[in-house]
């Protein structure tokens, strides 16, 4: 069973999870639960808040996984931007990507603009165990924050 996230209108997510929408279209990203598999996955889930901001731990696994998914070739060795954007912020290429939730549908998906999904599963259709897991995004993201004065949350 897959659960459908779609566009999310408000900060207030005590109604249920938050919506995830693909940065490319806007249509809602289909990502099953199960594969937000941890306390902190879960709670992004729950609150749109990256809870790896500022652990120091996640950070490091963060920088790893973006070396390992040669993310450094367009975005370059600390996010500073290269071929592609800085992700550094205050401004960035797409808007959303200030908030933490816009920069993991940005990675789960991909963009319009060149850089390919991420999200396990579309990485690499041919086989669904190819690329990121939720956990692995929200590393990857506490690693970017913590390069520049954005935390996300």
């Amino acid at each position: 069973m897959t659960l459908i996230l779609g566009v999310c209108t408000t900060n207030a997510f005590a109604d249920g999870p938050i919506s995830l929408v693909d940065t490319q279209s806007g249509a809602p990203l289909a990502i099953a639960p199960d594969q937000f598999d941890t306390p902190q996955a879960k709670e992004f889930l729950a609150t749109g808040k990256n809870p790896y901001v500022g652990d120091d731990a996640a950070i490091k696994r963060g920088n790893k996984i973006f070396q390992l998914y040669s993310c450094t070739q367009c975005h370059g060795a600390d996010a500073q931007g290269q071929v592609g954007p800085s992700l550094h912020g205050p401004d960035f290429h797409y808007a959303k990507d200030a908030t933490n939730k816009g920069m993991f549908e940005t990675i789960w998906h991909g963009t319009n603009g060149g850089m390919g999904a991420k999200g396990k599963g579309l990485m690499d259709p041919s086989d669904p165990d190819n690329g990121l897991s939720p956990d692995d995004v929200l590393k990857v993201i506490a690693w970017v924050r913590s390069k520049g004065t954005t935390t996300g949350n």
